[in-house]
């Protein structure tokens, strides 16, 4: 027996961005195929939510369930091998390649990460969450230019999306020297979460240092 999967993947104004959230609507049906491409619903007040609407067995969804479990519950290799294993069991939904990209990530092995983030990008090229996340892998090696490009592709999709914002802005201040870029994406970070006394530091040296 199938199961219709909705995978809603949200993303909300205090939440980690590697903070994986799987809410999933099941109906009957068959087939393992995805039924439409994911869409990102935009809600300004708490942020946005990814839909990805697939056909897929009761044992794939059980096994993504317990994969999520296992990566919030700190057992990283085990999550990454269950993931592995629905990719190629559902190799159309861009969800677990998502989850399995940051898994990577959690454990050090970038190049891993960034393959696996490529292929939930070619599955859906507007996801800012995949932008966001390549961004940080391609800051890490050095690619900073394409590390821009990515946060830039990320804030796009979604504006307010204020974890892509801070990254972009520490990518401008610490290695990019771009002071005038940093500043307007720390405020508009801050604007988002003005609580975060640490950016707020941050912003007041580095106007402190444009006036100079």
């Amino acid at each position: 027996m199938s199961t219709h999967i909705a995978i809603r993947r949200q993303h909300r104004k205090r939440l980690a961005v590697t903070a994986i959230m799987g809410v999933l609507a099941v109906t009957g049906c068959s087939m393992a195929r995805v039924t439409r491409t994911a869409r990102v619903e935009i809600q300004e007040e708490i942020g946005f939510t990814i839909t990805e609407k697939a056909r897929i067995s009761g044992k794939v969804r059980a096994e993504y369930g317990s994969a999520l479990d296992l990566l919030e519950q700190g057992q990283h290799e085990q999550g990454i091998e269950l993931l592995r294993r629905i990719t190629e069991e559902a190799p159309e939904l861009s969800a677990p390649r998502i989850d399995l990209g940051i898994a990577f990530h959690w454990i050090g092995d970038l190049e891993s990460a960034e393959t696996n983030l490529q292929k939930a990008l070619e599955l859906n090229p507007d996801h800012p969450i995949v932008h966001n996340e390549l961004g940080i892998v391609y800051r890490k090696t050095g690619r900073f230019a394409e590390a821009r490009d990515s946060y830039e592709k990320a804030l796009v999709v979604y504006p307010g999306f204020h974890f892509a914002r801070r990254n972009l802005a520490i990518l401008c201040d610490v290695y990019l020297a771009d002071l005038a870029c940093a500043i307007e994406n720390y405020q508009a970070y801050l604007d988002a979460v003005p609580e975060d006394n640490e950016v707020t530091i941050w912003i007041t040296d580095l106007r402190n240092r444009a006036d100079q």
